[in-house]
């Protein structure tokens, strides 16, 4: 049998759905079905169930997941993170580069096909819903020819509603991840006019989603989103794809009863093209931008390849190495291995500083323009500022103890500084020692935060003196 691949890379050369004079092609997809169609309908329930559920989720009265840009205020399962913890923000950010790369090394565009709330909402949520008043690609393509009359503005209004209302509950829960779901209570609870920011970025949200999923909807992955662009750097002919296998399928020709078949197994029934959501031919190549590995172009073609009783996995997940070589998918290669030595380094590493991290965070810093005091007792006095923040989600009475001398702390105007919940406090406090402890006019001295007799954290300043 014969074998070759594409004989021109035309395709390159666009966007599959813009036309020659620069005009978009709207992309009408054949219904899927079968059975990686079904796994993946069971994982986007599962995914959709935990970001509804997530803001209502709470961890030590903390939500699961709180990232509040506004007032810098970042939660994540459950642990509150400031300004000050931006290193371990940092150091999470670059875990999940890395996890992103070394995925899309391994398995290629999974994320998009699987777990993307892009593709989960589209193809899971809205695509279902217009299939459901519309019909399947056909009917729909005739809608859009269609003038203007009862059945037409009947269907395409209820469609848009509920996109409108499902719009609405997205932004609801998107806002929530941002604000909280009790500051999100409030607006809802208390009204627009009392809350006129918050009602109008839940009115823009919806604005944006209704927009991407009512009309920009596939341009998002081939336009908008960097990492389909970013994927034929990260990708390799050892990467996992979904791949037309072009030794087996070529050359294509239809099926003719009665006649013995001389070409290969792909009878150039375009089912693959119609199933696409992005309007691609997945024969052409693996590597193609708009590809985001959705299998919906596996589950067509087996379903065809059972009907014409021929092997299933003319299009399945492979690598095109495997594909040339008519071999099997190798797992462990170098740059793998490589990549996964890097995310466990930065996965210990950032375990270990989430376990070690302080409940509280104090700044001490000698008064400005003050001198050190000399009491009748031949002792120093220094006078501080401290400013403390608390990481946790309950109330902290703190006392300060001197950990590396001997002497005595006094807060003015109360024993105790109290920490409010996820606040901050600040205070004044003198720091007494004997002058005979001291071996220069700028000694280190160490403080210790005390909950109780729990040691929180420690902090070091300067402690001015007499010149020795």
């Amino acid at each position: 049998m014969a074998t070759k691949a594409k004989p021109t890379d035309e395709f390159r050369d666009h966007i599959s759905t813009i036309d020659e004079q620069g005009k978009r092609l709207w992309v009408y997809p054949k219904k899927p079905k079968g059975k990686l169609y079904n796994y993946r309908k069971y994982v986007s329930y599962v995914l959709l169930a935990l970001l509804f559920a997530g803001p209502f989720i709470k961890i030590n009265g903390l939500p699961l997941l709180m990232l509040n840009i506004i007032e810098r205020k970042f939660v994540i399962l459950g642990v509150l993170f400031w300004p000050q913890d931006f290193f371990l923000m940092v150091l999470a950010f670059l875990t999940i580069v890395v996890f992103i790369i070394l995925f899309t090394v391994v398995y290629g565009r999974v994320f998009c096909g699987w777990v993307c709330p892009q593709t989960i909402f589209m193809e899971m949520v809205f695509r279902r819903i217009e299939y459901a008043i519309e019909g399947d690609y056909t009917k729909q393509r005739a809608l859009d020819k269609m003038p203007w009359n009862t059945e037409k503005i009947l269907k395409k209004g209820s469609k848009w509603a509920i996109f409108a209302f499902i719009s609405f509950l997205i932004s609801n829960i998107f806002l929530a991840y941002i604000i909280g779901i009790d500051e999100l209570q409030k607006i809802i609870i208390e009204g627009p006019m009392q809350h006129k920011a918050g009602f109008g970025a839940i009115l823009a949200f919806t604005g944006v989603f209704f927009w991407v999923f009512a009309w920009f909807r596939e341009q998002v992955c081939t336009i908008v989103c960097p990492y389909g662009r970013l994927q034929g750097v990260m990708q390799d002919k050892k990467t996992v794809v979904v791949a037309y296998d072009y030794g087996r399928g070529e050359p294509r020709g239809k099926l003719r009863k009665g006649q013995e078949r001389t070409e290969g197994d792909c009878i150039d029934c375009h089912q693959c093209v119609h199933v696409c959501p992005t309007g691609i031919d997945i024969r052409n190549s693996a590597q193609q931008l708009e590809c985001i590995n959705c299998t919906a172009c596996i589950d067509a073609c087996n379903d065809i390849m059972r009907m014409i009783d021929k092997p299933e996995g003319l299009i399945r997940y492979e690598s095109e190495e495997a594909i040339e070589k008519g071999t099997k998918w190798t797992f462990f290669t170098p740059r793998v291995m490589g990549y996964t030595a890097v995310l466990t380094v930065l996965l210990t590493a950032l375990t270990t500083l989430l376990l070690t991290r302080d409940e509280a965070e104090a700044t001490i810093l000698r008064t400005p323009g003050q001198l050190y005091q000399k009491t009748q007792q031949g002792h120093i006095k220094n006078l501080y500022n401290i400013s403390i923040i608390n990481k946790t989600n309950h109330e902290m009475p703190v006392t300060l103890k001197l950990l590396n001398k001997e002497g005595t702390i006094k807060v003015i105007g109360s024993d105790k500084l109290v920490l409010p919940a996820q606040g901050i406090v600040e205070g004044v406090f003198f720091t007494e020692i004997d002058a005979e402890q001291l071996q220069s006019m700028n000694s280190e001295i160490e403080v210790g935060l005390y909950h109780g007799d729990e040691l929180i954290t420690t902090q070091e300043t300067k402690f001015l003196g007499p010149a020795k």
